[in-house]
């Protein structure tokens, strides 16, 4: 869309309202954004025609490291996000400006995992783009500028939320948009895994990519089942808000290796791949067989994973008959055995890190037996989730944000939109 016409658009504010809400001060903050992002596409790359793009984070509801074993979850997308301005530029390489961040390109004729460019965002454009020629797409260099609301660290997910809003530039500049949502999220854990180093399930992504609330079935990792949630969390007068600690996961990726790992083992030495193919009464049984075979750790671990795998069917029916106390009930539940039997909550080698075990305590001492609150996302450092009824939504944010800094309690909604083109 030409330069006028966009900022034309941006100014009725129409489709920000879809992604944000009706919020005026939100709605105007978006505008900005949005129109800064049009003047620096301009002053940057030379560009006057360009698209938008946006990507939601995702809050885990149910299932913590379920996902990696073929289990349940239930996921949001929310209304934090990342922004992309892109337009096509002729040739065969992508240019990114990140705000807050080095500018780079990534050469497309080059499409092989390295390396020396693990843990980065050029390695996350190159195995999409890679898995994307794989499968038989187009692909092409671009400009973009991504500005994003999905913080680092936070437990939202932001390199699922890049992977996916990655896939869709390349859907709709040289596709017509037709890549599923679904392949989109398969694409994006496959640059996650081969060409970022990182293992992790697909969850992340899904929720990023599909948008709204929905639980995912990984009994068939090659085919999930996805399925919308039919659900308004705004009706139960309850707020959402995911506090983030400030804890660093940059020297985290052994733990998060560890929890498919120490599952997968049992599951190994019960004859199957993973835990989903494992009954919750053979594992309760071969616990007397299974210590000295595998780490007690590990062993606690499949019991979390066959309870909340469980828990997110139940979760889901509770939500579909509008049983909140059944849900937020099934909530501290999977916090607790989060803490109890997956031990994800601080790091092992780090025992005396615990902000995550803090703000756990604080949520307890300020919610008592109302609400619910849990370790959020992968754990061991970021985030913790609760839900907050409104007469304790200010007594709660008053005790975690002196401890946690001003600003750090995130009062979020569940969106509709997954990683999308935004329609002016």
């Amino acid at each position: 869309m030409q330069k006028d016409n966009l900022l034309k658009s941006i100014a009725e504010g129409k489709a920000l309202e879809a992604l944000y809400g009706s919020d005026k001060a939100v709605v105007a903050a978006q505008k900005e954004r949005y129109s800064s992002l049009v003047a620096e596409m301009q002053k940057e790359f030379g560009h006057s025609d360009a698209e938008f793009f946006s990507s939601p984070g995702r809050t885990e509801i149910g299932g913590n490291h379920t996902d990696h074993n073929y289990g349940r979850v239930l996921a949001g997308a929310v209304n934090l996000d990342n922004v992309a301005i892109a337009t096509p530029n002729g040739s065969m390489k992508v240019n990114v400006i990140s705000r807050g961040f080095s500018r780079f390109s990534v050469d497309l004729n080059n499409l092989t995992p390295d390396k020396s460019e693990f843990y980065t965002s050029e390695s996350l454009i190159r195995g999409v783009a890679a898995r994307l020629k794989e499968l038989g797409y187009q692909i092409g260099g671009f400009d973009c500028i991504v500005d994003s609301g999905v913080p680092k660290g936070s437990g939202i997910s932001s390199s699922a939320s890049f992977e996916v809003l990655i896939g869709a530039i390349f859907s709709h500049l040289f596709n017509n948009g037709r890549l599923d949502p679904v392949l989109n999220a398969q694409i994006g854990q496959y640059a996650e895994n081969l060409f970022f180093g990182k293992p992790c399930g697909l969850m992340d992504q899904t929720a990023c990519s599909v948008g709204g609330l929905i639980t995912i079935d990984f009994a068939d990792p090659a085919k999930p089942i996805v399925k919308k949630v039919a659900f308004d969390f705004i009706k139960t007068g309850y707020s959402l808000v995911i506090t983030d600690t400030g804890g660093n996961h940059a020297d985290l990726n052994d733990e998060y290796a560890s929890l498919p790992s120490d599952m997968k083992g049992v599951a190994a030495q019960l004859g199957k791949k993973v835990l989903r193919e494992v009954e919750p009464q053979q594992l309760i049984d071969a616990i007397p067989s299974l210590r000295g075979k595998v780490t007690d750790r590990a062993i606690l671990r499949a019991i979390h994973f066959e309870g909340d795998n469980a828990r997110v069917a139940k979760q889901v029916e509770a939500l579909e008959k509008n049983d909140f106390n059944a849900f937020l009930q099934m909530v501290r539940e999977s916090g607790r055995s989060s803490f109890m039997y997956n031990q994800n909550v601080y790091p092992s080698s780090a025992p005396e890190e615990q902000g995550i075990s803090l703000a756990l305590a604080l949520s307890d001492l300020a919610l008592g037996s109302e609400g619910a609150f849990r370790v959020h996302g992968g754990g061991f450092a970021g985030t913790i989730q609760a839900f907050v009824p409104a007469a304790l939504l200010e007594r709660y944010v008053d005790m975690l944000e002196p401890t946690f800094g001003k600003g750090k309690c995130h009062k979020l909604f569940i969106r509709p939109q997954g990683s999308v083109k935004v329609e002016f």
